[in-house]
């Protein structure tokens, strides 16, 4: 009997429904059973197979496969190709070889079946060896070995390839441009790309919409976005690809508000939105920080059934963490019906970036747990997050699951290491892990340069430098911001003006984050000339720069100038930040104008920044230095985000004023709330002991730094408990604890001995003090005044005659005192028996009748211990209590 011709076509009745599980599980076996059958369907094994592939249904696939065996059916080519495709595209290329080697006939379309199945799996080999072994070949057979050798990355193959397929004769089609435009695309290789549009143009594939879609993305990529934007708008055509390809292009170059622009036009057009399109415009709105866009562009995408979309998902979520709203990030999170490792890696990244450490590592936790893997996105916001809680614990744990998930080598995985460790403090893991690296790049040494420079060793940080500078990498913004801010800490102006040789030879002088660094630098090395210049040539005037150079006045105590630049910066339309408003405080601190303060403090409410802890604590400071201690507490009271800087502010505030019991009450308070003291802290506490006279307690709060808090005692400290100790007579113990300091002792702290000496009339030890002044600061006159007076008092008058006499000799004079004080906004100065005020006769009047009535009352001058003018600034110069 023949065989009939359409075999193949031939009706196969089958319970042919595809629920979530095989349908075939449910086929009755025996003619008998009592089962009740669905309604059949007639459907030819090609059909079924085609079906099978669409569907990626591998089990009702091959249980056709099975019943096409057992029924003796001889296949075409035709059902065989559908079979062969079936198998691979659900993913079982070894089940397509089978059936392809059995094959007793084939056709091209079976050669480039197995060609696309091997090429598409990375057997790219295997995929060659079965093209050079086609008998015949046709362009899918050249495009799929060209899909293969890109897909694996091999862009100089997919030009061999394309040229020998030209040589050969073989006339390309839209997808023989679409994968070699791509290739260009992913070389950025702008000339190639016009060479191939060139041949488009020649057969005709230039009004092509596949091919059109692929030179607009070659353009974008290539970075010419005008370009690719005027050949997209040419187009006769246009797809959802093309609209997906110039959006995309938009945003790859920065163009963010061009891409929504687009993306408006695309929707007003009617086009149908994609998963890429979506995560273009939701990548604008994260960069843009368009929080309320990318909220309405969220409700499109769920109304056009894109919610449960893990790829959209993921990209709005990214959106939410990049606008700082991680409320409905997590949301969002909670609600994908599947997790991704890439939806893992924008909640942890988004956390870690916002310093939120505890919640990123905790979604690092359940990423472990959820079975995913980790890759380098993951371990860099993990160990991110470890930086932002100074958790140096925490970090090597993450560390150690890195080395096991072998991602430590991975470059970008190293960095992130590197910058965990030298935020936590942890230098010598830091340089460990640096030495150890195979391959550095400049954001490795810029990660172990900062490292240095943020824990203070600005020695290392400036020989790191130079090793950087040996190794043949540039450095950028990035290494000259650590290393300007090295030479700033270090005060090393000679280094910091090399430095600045080269910027101005690598032409980055002018720009505005290494310009401001340069600012600071010359402005904490003094140099403040330099520094003004430096922000009058910046192109762009930042805040930053502003702000380095009022508070490099501030530092140098040349409070007038710092108003004149704040008032030259408000006048160029620079809004001040936080930063500025701070330093123009603490220059209201210092020339004690309580009026410009108070001003200051009315635009800090305007722009709600008073919550800010380091502006509270400005203010608190500013108001008890003009010595309104009433307006001082009410600030610190308000204060919502109080940390050590602000409970210092207080302390000193108070201790400053001789308000010792309050200043005492306060530490107290801050030691409640486990606020832990700083070295500025005991200062102001041992001061403020100092006033009460309470000795025992000074000396256990001196003792306690050390042993409750781990704070070794410094200079200024010694200074304060020698003051503690000299009030309450006991110089010799005094100068006992001068001579068993771990450190030299300097000039402050001997005026400190001096002066109590003064007091209690000890002329042994204040002609110690003197002299160890003297050889430390032979032009300071104050000393040489001092110990006069001591003589004076003992009636040592020939001691007096010669001291005089010294500082004859060495030209030495007594300047005289000054004060001042604002009224109405105006700061008024005078000297010892000035007379050079406008109104001095009006106010040595007032102050004759002051004295008059004081001797009225019965208040008569103590001048055995009245410190003149010189003295007054011997006390002026103990130790400076500033709360930072």
């Amino acid at each position: 009997m023949a065989l009939h011709p359409f075999r193949h076509l031939l009706p196969i009745r089958f319970f042919f429904i595809f629920p979530s599980k095989s349908p075939f599980h449910t086929l009755p076996i025996s003619p008998f059973s009592t089962y009740q059958a669905a309604p059949t369907m007639k459907k030819t094994f090609s059909h079924i197979f085609q079906e099978c592939s669409g569907r990626k249904a591998l089990d009702p696939g091959k249980q056709a496969h099975a019943r096409m065996i057992l029924t003796g059916f001889k296949p075409t080519v035709f059902v065989t190709n559908c079979l062969i495709q079936m198998y691979i595209k659900c993913s079982n290329l070894e089940f397509a070889s089978k059936v392809f080697d059995g094959m007793p006939q084939r056709d091209t379309v079976s050669w480039n079946a197995m060609i696309f199945g091997y090429a598409g799996r990375g057997d790219i080999e295997v995929a060659q060896a079965l093209f050079d072994a086609m008998p015949a070949r046709d362009v899918v057979s050249w495009n799929s070995l060209l899909s293969g050798y890109l897909h694996n990355g091999d862009h100089r193959k997919v030009t061999d390839v394309f040229m020998e397929m030209g040589r050969m004769g073989t006339v390309f089609d839209r997808t023989t441009f679409a994968v070699v435009l791509k290739c260009r695309s992913s070389l950025e290789d702008y000339g190639g790309g016009i060479q191939i549009h060139g041949l488009a143009v020649k057969m005709g594939f230039d009004c092509d919409v596949v091919t059109g879609s692929a030179l607009v993305d070659m353009y974008a990529k290539c970075k010419k976005l005008d370009c690719s934007i005027q050949f997209f708008h040419s187009m006769p055509e246009k797809n959802w690809v093309s609209w997906s390809a110039i959006i995309a292009g938009c945003v790859q170059n920065d163009d963010l508000r061009g891409g929504l622009e687009l993306f408006k036009e695309m929707a007003t057009a009617g086009v149908g939105v994609s998963q890429s399109t979506f995560a273009s415009v939701f990548r604008s709105c994260a960069g843009l920080s368009a929080l309320r866009l990318g909220c309405q562009l969220h409700g499109y995408a769920l109304k056009t059934d894109f919610g449960t979309d893990v790829i959209v998902g993921t990209a709005t979520l990214d959106m939410y963490t990049k606008c700082n709203n991680l409320s409905d990030a997590q949301k969002l999170f909670n609600s994908l019906p599947n997790h991704t490792l890439q939806s893992y890696n924008a909640i942890i990244v988004g956390y870690a970036r916002s310093d939120k450490g505890i919640e990123a590592l905790e979604m690092f936790q359940l990423l472990q747990k959820s079975g995913l893997g980790l890759d380098e996105v993951g371990l860099s916001g993990a160990f991110r997050a470890c930086a932002a809680i100074k958790g140096d614990l925490e970090g090597l744990q993450v560390h150690g699951l890195s080395i096991k998930s072998l991602c430590q080598s991975n470059i970008c995985v190293a960095n992130a290491i590197l910058d965990m460790y030298g935020k936590c403090g942890a230098l010598v893991k830091a340089s460990h892990v640096f030495e150890g690296m195979v391959n550095r790049d400049a954001i490795s040494w810029n990660a172990i340069i900062a490292a240095h420079e943020q824990n203070g060793n600005e020695e290392q940080t400036l020989s790191l430098f130079v090793r950087m500078l040996r190794s043949g990498l540039e450095p950028d913004e990035f290494t000259y911001g650590s290393v300007l801010k090295a030479c700033a800490g270090w005060q090393a102006l000679s280094c910091g003006m090399e430095i600045h040789s080269r910027i101005i030879k690598s032409r980055m002088g002018l720009d505005s984050f290494v310009g401001s660094a340069l600012i600071d630098m010359y402005s904490k090395c003094g140099i403040m000339e330099e520094a003004e210049k430096l922000n009058d040539r910046l192109v762009e005037h930042t805040v930053v720069s502003w702000n380095a150079v009022i508070s490099g006045f501030s530092l140098q105590k040349q409070s007038e100038e710092a108003l004149i630049i704040f008032a030259k910066m408000l006048e160029m339309g620079v809004d001040p930040d936080n930063f500025t408003y701070a330093s123009i405080l603490d220059t209201c601190a210092n020339l004690v104008t309580v009026e410009l303060g108070k001003q200051i403090h009315a635009q800090i409410i305007k722009k709600e920044l008073q919550s800010d802890a380091y502006i509270s604590s400005t203010l608190v400071d500013m108001y008890s230095k003009c010595g309104n201690m009433q307006d001082s507490r009410l600030i610190f009271e308000k204060a919502t985000n109080r940390d050590f800087v602000t409970w210092n502010a207080m302390v000193c505030g108070y201790a400053q004023h001789g308000l010792g019991e309050e200043a005492l009450k306060v530490f107290e308070d801050m030691q409640h709330e486990n606020v832990k003291p700083n070295h500025a802290t005991f200062i102001a506490v041992l001061r403020a002991c100092g006033h009460m006279g309470l000795v025992e307690k000074g000396l256990h709060y001196f003792h306690s730094m050390l042993d409750d808090y781990g704070l070794d005692p410094q200079l200024e400290h010694y200074s304060c408990v020698v003051d503690i100790m000299g009030r309450s007579g006991q110089v010799i113990n005094a100068l006992e604890l001068i001579e068993g300091m771990p450190f030299e002792a300097d000039a402050v702290i001997w005026r400190t001995l001096l002066s109590i000496c003064k007091i209690h009339g000890n002329i042994e030890v204040a002609e110690k003090a003197a002299y160890s002044i003297m050889q430390l600061e032979p032009q300071d006159s104050a000393a040489y005044v001092l110990l006069a007076n001591i003589y004076a008092n003992a009636g040592m008058w020939n001691e007096v005659t010669k001291l005089r006499k010294t500082m004859r000799f060495n030209g030495l004079k007594k300047e005289p005192g000054c004060s001042w004080i604002e009224i109405k906004s105006e700061v008024h100065t005078f000297l010892v028996g000035d007379k050079a005020h406008p109104r001095s006769r009006e106010i040595y009047e007032n102050l004759d009748l002051l004295t008059d009535e004081m001797k009225w009352i019965g208040y008569m001058p103590d001048i055995d211990f009245t410190l003149n003018d010189d003295e007054l600034r011997c006390v002026a110069s103990l130790p400076d209590m500033s709360f930072l």
